[in-house]
């Protein structure tokens, strides 16, 4: 699956995404390293990717066309917790249930939601 993984998402998580074959694009070292959330967007949205997000301000695209949208939104967030969250989501849903779907994962719960 393409994925795109956002600069506060640990590298940890990128490798273990890597591991299982995944195509993950981390621009964290690059020029695109603080792009905007609108080019950001632009982007993944160009290139079909799953986005993998702490950024709570993306959800507001959870009803456009999507490739995925996967946001960690955890209380008191460390690395280990991000990394557990998103790779819990990734077990959960196959790679191609994630076309346009949003999920939301937090300390003790999660919300899901498709875009039309």
């Amino acid at each position: 699956m393409k994925i795109f993984v956002d600069e506060n998402i640990p590298v940890i998580t990128v490798l273990a995404l890597r591991a299982l074959r995944h195509e993950v694009l981390d621009i964290r070292s690059t020029p695109d390293q603080g792009m905007s959330d609108d080019l950001l967007w632009e982007l993944v949205i160009r290139e079909g990717r799953l986005l993998i997000t702490t950024d709570k301000g993306f959800v507001q695209h959870r009803g456009e066309s999507h490739d995925g949208l996967l946001v960690v939104r955890l209380r008191q967030p460390n690395e280990r917790k991000i990394h557990d969250r998103v790779m819990q989501a990734l077990d959960q849903f196959s790679d191609d249930q994630w076309h346009g779907l949003t999920v939301v994962m937090r300390d003790a719960v999660q919300s899901v939601s498709r875009s039309r």
